[in-house]
């Protein structure tokens, strides 16, 4: 019963673990995703690191990077309860710079894609001379 009572004395003081917030607002698929990423460094608060426990208030800027994409956002509302995609995009608002760094990054995406992208399986010795070609070794 103390655990259902900590999670709304959070709610009424308007924060909530970083690693739920993240959780709650789609950014990973999993709540543990989410603290790993937060271990390690991926997940700041005003520039600085923190940790799974840390506390995520409204106004706050967060920088995000899961691995394929980053999102620099401001907190616009907590919760600790995932929901649909709409209710969860009501939880923050992306800063104009990532936008444009966002659609910079997608679109070098796609006029550069990665060597081996398009290598379904284990590449053949063909396949590994090409990539060989690409970033310059030798097979």
């Amino acid at each position: 019963m103390s655990n259902s009572m900590n999670n709304r004395e959070q709610q009424d003081n308007g924060s909530v673990r970083i690693d739920k917030w993240l959780w709650a607002a789609r950014f990973f698929k999993t709540r543990s995703l989410a603290a790993e990423a937060v271990d390690r460094g991926r997940v700041r608060i005003g520039g600085e690191p923190v940790k799974p426990a840390r506390s995520v208030k409204v106004r706050d800027k967060i920088f995000i990077d899961n691995g394929s994409t980053r999102w620099e956002v401001v907190v616009l509302d907590v919760s600790d309860k995932r929901g649909p995609a709409p209710v969860a995009q009501a939880l923050y608002r992306e800063t104009e710079d990532s936008l444009v760094k966002r659609a910079n990054d997608q679109e070098a995406r796609r006029l550069f894609p990665e060597p081996g992208s398009t290598i379904k399986g284990r590449p053949t010795k063909r396949d590994r001379r090409a990539i060989g070609r690409v970033g310059g070794d030798e097979y």
